[in-house]
């Protein structure tokens, strides 16, 4: 009883942790394949060494060369996450994000703008949501519709090309894959956008008022745009570790000399690096933790549980038989170790004989003595019968 006891206990102990494997297999893992509703906000930084670009101030509007620091800050809105609904209700997640470009030695703002949109939680790209918006004039929020990678890749990205997201342009663009890179001692995949000579669909009025200034002489014009965007991704978590963006933007009049808006290599500095990574290693180690190595340690000890387990029966049930003592056998299995039984009528040899008038009897007794075993001394004879004589006499 005992024994099976603790098979039972041991079974039922390894088919549990089992069951724990597979559920950190098909339940946790994926869960944990999904961007947070809890996540933090994050901040990266991207500096332009010596950057040509065009400045807006109260003393005039003029095109100055500087050293550039953009700012970008993501806020996860918990509460409009919370309260999508339809398709997008637990599926989705709701990121404000904002971006400032200054000075790095007046400090002086050169542009900024905000934005809120949705993405899915497994691929990162951007979903329809009714209030995404796009805000760079400050307070007059423009509506759009975000498409494609915006703010990172997908969750085990692939070697393979994506469809990237370009705010000046308001659409995507191609990102390939160039190859694996090391990045502070993490592998990350390389992906580059390339955008040539492309007209910005910028509003006429903002475009004739940098033509009064800067091409007095023209009387139409465009604004072309180009950028070869490389983003370096983690390709376990889709977080972004290092960005590089080579931007361009050229007036354009059909009068005169172009020029120069914006000539700008952003990159990011090493401290931004050196978080993001940090970040994407504490990622990975999570998801290999709980997705690959405690899965499998549970497996193979669930294994190790269930197989004593069933060692421990079998071996209760062999015992029994095995530890029979010989002695135990009953004598009608074993006829040569048999003793016969005794017979009372038997006299042993080493006995006295037993004599005549020693041995119990008489005339009521129905044992019938044995024959002498004095026969052959002398016989007896019958004495004279004194009286006889005497009276003869």
């Amino acid at each position: 009883m005992k024994h099976r006891a603790v098979g039972a206990v041991l079974f039922g102990g390894g088919v549990l942790l089992l069951a724990l494997a597979a559920g950190l297999v098909f339940v946790v893992k994926p869960a944990m394949t999904k961007l947070p509703y809890d996540l933090a906000p994050s901040t990266s930084v991207a500096e332009a060494k010596g950057a040509t670009f065009l400045q807006i101030a109260d003393t005039g509007v003029g095109i100055h060369q500087a050293d550039l620091k953009s700012t970008i800050q993501v806020t996860p809105e918990r509460a409009k996450t919370a309260a999508l609904s339809g398709d997008l209700a637990g599926d989705a997640v709701v990121w404000q994000v904002g971006q400032t470009v200054e000075r790095t030695d007046t400090k002086a703002l050169i542009s900024a703008y905000g934005a809120e949109l949705a993405l899915d939680r497994v691929s990162g790209a951007a979903v329809d949501w009714n209030e995404q918006y796009l805000d760079e004039s400050g307070g007059n929020r423009e509506k759009i519709s975000f498409a494609g990678q915006v703010y990172k890749f997908p969750f085990n990205s692939a070697q393979d090309n994506y469809e990237v997201f370009d705010r000046d342009l308001r659409q995507t663009r191609p990102a390939e894959y160039q190859g694996a890179e090391d990045i502070n001692g993490l592998e990350a995949y390389r992906y580059e956008q390339v955008i040539t000579d492309e007209k910005l669909g910028l509003p006429a009025d903002r475009v004739g008022l940098l033509l009064g200034v800067l091409a007095p002489g023209a009387t139409s014009g465009e604004v072309v745009y180009s950028n070869t965007r490389t983003v370096w991704v983690d390709p376990v978590t889709g977080a972004y570790v290092k960005v590089r963006e080579q931007q361009k933007k050229v007036l354009v009049p059909n009068a005169g000399t172009p020029v120069t808006l914006l000539d700008a290599d952003f990159i990011y500095n090493d401290d931004t690096v050196a978080s993001s990574v940090d970040r994407a290693k504490e990622s990975r180690s999570q998801l290999t933790l709980l997705g690959v190595y405690a899965p499998i340690g549970l497996a193979v000890l669930g294994l190790a549980l269930i197989v004593v387990a069933l060692l421990v029966s079998r071996n209760r049930t062999a015992t029994p038989a095995a530890a029979t003592p010989a002695a135990a056998t009953p004598a009608a299995k074993t006829p040569a170790a048999a003793t016969p039984a005794a017979d009372p009528a038997v006299t042993r040899v080493d006995q006295p004989a037993v004599r005549d008038d020693e041995r119990p009897g008489g005339p009521l007794s129905d044992e019938i003595p044995p024959a002498s075993t004095n026969w052959k001394s002398e016989p007896t004879v019958p004495g004279p019968r004194h009286a006889r004589d005497e009276a003869e006499k």
